[in-house]
């Protein structure tokens, strides 16, 4: 009679326990720096895939802060559903700067000569305004524009003087006086449009804080 050697059961990897909430690993967790903040203004952001989980972006703690946001992830979109949360015509506009003179015009779409500048009004009603916010590289927002042209046929709002960045030690910037991280560039767009700088600071200052600690996390690695 043989005896057969035992076998251990196999192993399936060890997964680290992760935050229920903002997804991410508990030692990584984002919910200490949320700030809830109830902005008028809808927010609607379209993030490129190739931004989904990274671990320096900014749309997660952006969209667990803000009362009134959503969140869809891709490169070309249904255009039946993105009309739905684009909401009825005339009340959304797209947060995106002027191309600049360097910038190549491959893509018509985003050149700047197809621009509409939006200026909220005394009229503008921001309950009903949806504010659209790409969350993508320099590149990749190009290229959500080109494949989803309902976004190009929006008015866009670009921003006033922005400060300086506080992303810069986490990521470098293709066009630095332009771009800042989703979570800046909205919360400043809400500023603009809402007229209360105020009721975004701490979600500013929280977003400083993340910056720093993420930066401490990378050099003790």
């Amino acid at each position: 009679m043989t005896t057969l050697p035992h076998l251990s059961p196999a192993r399936s990897p060890t997964r680290r326990p992760t935050c229920p909430r903002c997804s991410r690993p508990l030692r990584a967790c984002l919910c200490p720096w949320v700030r809830p903040t109830p902005n008028q203004a809808r927010v609607l952001i379209l993030q490129h895939p190739l931004e989904a989980g990274q671990a320096k972006g900014s749309a997660t703690l952006l969209r667990l802060s803000l009362a009134r946001a959503q969140w869809e992830v891709g490169e070309q979109f249904d255009e039946a559903a993105l009309q739905q949360w684009l909401g009825p015509p005339g009340q959304a506009v797209l947060l995106y700067p002027a191309t600049p003179p360097a910038e190549p015009r491959s893509l018509d779409v985003a050149d700047a000569t197809a621009m509409r500048h939006f200026t909220p009004s005394a009229s503008t009603n921001l309950s009903q305004l949806c504010l659209v916010v790409l969350d993508a590289t320099w590149r990749k927002s190009r290229k959500l524009l080109h494949c989803n042209p309902l976004l190009g046929t929006l008015p866009r709002l670009s921003l006033q003087a922005p400060p300086p960045s506080l992303y810069a030690p986490l990521r470098k910037a293709q066009q630095p006086q332009h771009q800042r991280s989703t979570l800046e560039a909205t919360a400043l767009a809400l500023q603009q449009l809402e007229g209360d700088a105020a009721r975004y600071q701490p979600l500013l200052a929280a977003f400083a804080g993340f910056v720093a600690a993420q930066g401490e996390f990378a050099a003790q690695s």
